[in-house]
């Protein structure tokens, strides 16, 4: 069975998308034990305090990251894959569900160049921007459409 973390810089809002991520979570539990963790948000005043911001979230992630643990890194800059071939990636970098997934979003700076560059993937949703509580909605469904098409369900037709 996958083990699936959802790391996150910041606590997601109560809402739609907050019930929308919740329930492809919960449609994942067949498939996989997920797990949700959200790290505290660094507060910061102008832009000219991200390298202070980022050094510091970048020291949380990384003692939230298990050593075994599979870092995917959400980035503008990242891979983009169709959906089927997501999948495959997913359970090629789980080493046949071995190793656990932890996606890591980062907060509204953004993410440390060297975690990004130290990630095992560094994965885009889409080349466009979009507030993160909907990346964290279009993350939870591509990973359970994953998980779908891994298992040869008719959601993902």
């Amino acid at each position: 069975m996958f083990h699936v973390t959802l790391l996150t810089i910041g606590k997601q809002k109560n809402g739609p998308y907050a019930d929308l991520v919740s329930d492809y979570l919960k449609r994942l539990s067949p498939y996989a034990k997920v797990f949700r963790q959200e790290l505290p948000e660094m507060r910061f005043h102008s832009v000219a305090d991200r390298k202070k911001v980022l050094d510091q979230e970048m020291a949380l992630i990384r003692d939230a990251v298990r050593d075994d643990g599979v870092m995917i890194v959400l980035d503008a800059d990242g891979k983009q894959f169709d959906s089927a071939h997501f999948a495959a990636k997913l359970k090629d970098l789980s080493e046949q569900e071995t190793r656990p997934l932890v996606f890591v979003v980062g907060g509204p700076l953004g993410l440390h160049d060297e975690l990004k560059a130290k990630c095992d993937l560094s994965l885009s949703l889409s080349p466009m921007t979009m507030p993160h509580e909907l990346a964290m909605v279009v993350l939870s469904e591509q990973i359970y459409r994953a998980m779908t098409i891994l298992t040869n369900k008719t959601y993902h037709y």
